[in-house]
């Protein structure tokens, strides 16, 4: 069912993936499982897109090949039970009960395939009182006490976009568990259903906060503790222009070195352990910040050990001089996106092929996970 990794094509090169089309976590994680070198296969609905964006740009679907396979119709189901039954990995991010009903659930696929890993995505989880419900990203995180962590003391909560939740508390764990799962399987011989829930894994990216609060050492409000945008040295500043700087000195040495960098408050120096006069401190700092551009204040900080860095945005990113050094970013098909991550040194890996166009690759999944039934003329490959 699977070869050993080949160089140049990831540490997952030989491993087979079945994903099952959804949108947010499911195509990220199965995105990064292809990006690792994981043959990702992707069953797309006839006529049917997740993002409402033209697919050529869903760089979510890049490294993957999609089918289109109509799961309601009398044969819909067959097709991907012969897909599952070739593959170490399935993902789905349905509703509990949902694959059951369509007869493509956890039985149905160990009866073909008794060691594929079975990957479930959800926001609530197979089980409990919201389980059957809907939701999005931020109900996820504001049920964990994650949410209500950021953003200022006399605001609402800032909502993080999507990337704690979905991407960070869902897809990251999703995969976690499919390649820890892949492992048993491999020694054991038997697969088992990994049960992904964005409110388990956003919880779990809070346990040494909770720690914390336990031990005294963190106020369970927000922007009144070290690293949540109380302490006066770890936070974000507008400079002169409307730009922004970020500022994380918190070691007494970085500390030292920020203030002398940023001039005119050497009688600070003992304010950072003393809480009373964070509120001084803040105003201080601010005020200097104003006094200068971005681009500035940049100059001042660069090469220093102050931990300071201007705040970029998405389009000024790939060209900060240390990302483009490290190719954090590249370029493919017209498209710059971030890079795949991590790095290996025996594997790399790379973007290989572009976002997956629904149904493009039908013949070449039929032929090389031998599954004719996708040939059959309503799922012909349109191109």
């Amino acid at each position: 069912m699977t070869t050993a990794g080949t160089p140049g094509h990831g540490p997952l090169s030989g491993v087979r993936v079945v994903e099952l089309a959804g949108i947010g976590p499911g195509p990220f994680a199965a995105m990064l499982l292809a990006d690792l070198g994981a043959d990702v296969v992707r069953v797309d609905r006839p006529g049917g897109h997740g993002l409402a964006i033209d697919p050529a740009y869903d760089v979510t679907n890049r490294n993957k090949r999609s089918v289109l396979v109509d799961l309601k119709s009398p044969d819909g189901p067959a097709r991907v039970l012969d897909l599952a039954e070739r593959a170490d990995i399935l993902i789905e991010g349905y509703r509990p009960g949902v694959a059951e009903r369509l007869g493509v659930g956890p039985e149905d696929c160990h009866a073909r395939n008794p060691r594929l890993v079975y990957g479930r995505m959800t926001g609530w989880g197979q089980e409990g009182p919201l389980a059957h419900r809907a939701g999005h990203d931020i109900a996820y995180i504001a049920l964990t006490g994650t949410l209500g962590m950021i953003g200022r003391p006399d605001e609402p909560p800032a909502v993080p976009a999507n990337l704690l939740g979905d991407y960070a508390g869902g897809s990251l764990y999703l995969v976690v568990g499919v390649l820890a799962a892949l492992h048993h399987a491999r020694a054991t011989g038997t697969g088992q259903v990994v049960d992904a829930a964005i409110v388990d894994g956003t919880a779990h990216l809070a346990a040494m906060i909770h720690g914390m609060v336990a031990a005294g050492g963190w106020h369970d409000r927000r922007a009144a503790n070290l690293l949540d945008g109380g302490c006066p040295y770890y936070g974000t500043y507008e400079t002169a222009d409307g730009g922004y700087m970020a500022v994380g000195a918190l070691e007494p040495q970085f500390y030292a070195e920020f203030l002398q960098l940023l001039g005119d408050l050497d009688d600070l120096a003992d304010a950072r352990k003393d809480w009373t006069r964070w509120g001084e401190l803040r105003e201080r700092v601010a005020a200097r910040f104003k006094s200068r551009t971005r681009a500035e204040w940049t100059a001042v900080f660069e090469g220093s050990d102050a931990c300071v860095a201007p705040v970029l945005s998405l389009r000024e990113a790939p060209h900060h001089p240390h990302l483009a050094a490290r190719g954090t970013f590249t370029d493919h098909g017209g498209i710059t996106q971030p890079a795949p991550a991590p790095r290996f040194s025996a594997t790399p890996t790379a973007v290989r092929t572009a976002p997956a166009q629904p149904g493009a690759d039908t013949t070449g999944v039929a032929r090389d996970w031998d599954v004719p039934a996708l040939l059959d003329d309503h799922d012909k490959d349109p191109t």
